[in-house]
């Protein structure tokens, strides 16, 4: 059960758990090409909670809010943020940047630390280590909302 902490402008923040089971129909792989004969229907069940959820005591789910970050995630994106995992270049991360939250690729180029957006319309950030800048946890799975 997932359960709301806080929101800003940007992001709704909520607690992950594993304390329950979630689990789904689970009928194995599908193709995205020709169709393949039929096959029975499996009665094996997943629980994305398990898969989804490596370190529970350090991952929140936080759902977009705004286009900043689009094409890769949209408003309305649930991500589920690990705040355990390593970060580095090229990783996308929830960072806190002069009181706010934002959702933003990091870039390493000539020894300085960029904060990238993915739509263009939106400025880079350049943080240093003056700043009071933080990395708060990476991505490490999207949900996609298909509206």
């Amino acid at each position: 059960m997932m359960k709301k902490l806080f929101q800003t402008k940007q992001f709704e923040f909520f607690t992950a758990g594993i304390d329950t089971k979630l689990e789904l129909p689970y009928f194995g792989k599908v193709r995205a090409g020709f169709p393949s004969p039929a096959e029975d229907f499996s009665d094996e069940r997943i629980d994305l909670n398990k898969i989804l959820i490596q370190n529970p005591l350090s991952t929140y789910y936080v759902k977009v809010i705004g286009n900043s970050m689009e094409p890769d995630f949209c408003d309305g994106d649930l991500l589920i943020i690990d705040k355990s995992l390593e970060w580095d270049d090229n990783r996308i991360a929830l960072c806190f940047v002069e009181g706010e939250f934002t959702l933003k690729r990091i870039r390493y180029k000539d020894d300085k630390c960029f904060l990238i957006p993915s739509n263009s319309e939106y400025p880079l950030i350049e943080i240093s280590e003056y700043d009071n800048s933080i990395i708060w946890g990476v991505v490490s799975y999207s949900i996609k909302n298909h509206k």
